[in-house]
């Protein structure tokens, strides 16, 4: 009997990379039984590229700024993922929205940086999030891990964690 190979992972992301960094040290640690595949960003100078450079993984710029809208955008990710046999997509500070196009339903998941439903939804991203929750005056806050549907954070949710808004908070 063979050995199974390692859980596949793809990883989207838009930016610096800092959750699949913390993906990357969770493997390493061997919290995590997987290997990531590709790393595929939505911006050509994303740092998050060269992390997965660093690591030995495949690294490929998808510009959404290139194509005119969300479909043609998606047409180029499922071409770059195609040549991947990936188990899983994770959404790391992916800044679209990511079309499942009944190949990847069950299989797609997003870390958002709030408690869903709360400051969630297209445009609420990032620190953009983080400046929300501050102006709202709300008192806690935290992360939400959710199954990606057609909709932004909408899918069904895996697991949330709260944590407390402090009085000398800031966005960053």
């Amino acid at each position: 009997m063979s050995p199974r190979p390692p859980f596949q992972i793809a990883v989207l992301l838009s930016g610096n990379g800092t959750s699949l960094e913390n993906l990357f040290e969770h493997m390493d640690r061997g919290d995590v039984p997987g290997e990531v595949a590709v790393v595929i960003a939505s911006k050509e100078k994303a740092f998050g590229l060269e992390r997965a450079r660093q690591r030995g993984v495949p690294a490929i710029a998808v510009p959404r700024a290139k194509y005119k809208d969300i479909g043609s955008f998606n047409d180029a990710l499922h071409e770059a993922l195609e040549g991947y046999a990936v188990d899983l997509v994770a959404l790391l500070g992916f800044l679209s929205l990511f079309e499942l196009r009944g190949q990847y339903e069950g299989r797609v998941l997003n870390v958002h940086p709030a408690l869903i439903p709360a400051f969630s939804g297209q445009g609420f991203y990032g620190q953009k999030v983080h400046e929300a929750v501050l102006a709202s005056g709300v008192k806690v806050t935290g992360a939400t891990v959710h199954f990606v549907n057609e909709q932004y954070d909408r899918g069904p949710i895996l697991a949330q964690e709260a944590v407390p808004v402090a009085e000398n908070d800031s966005a960053q």
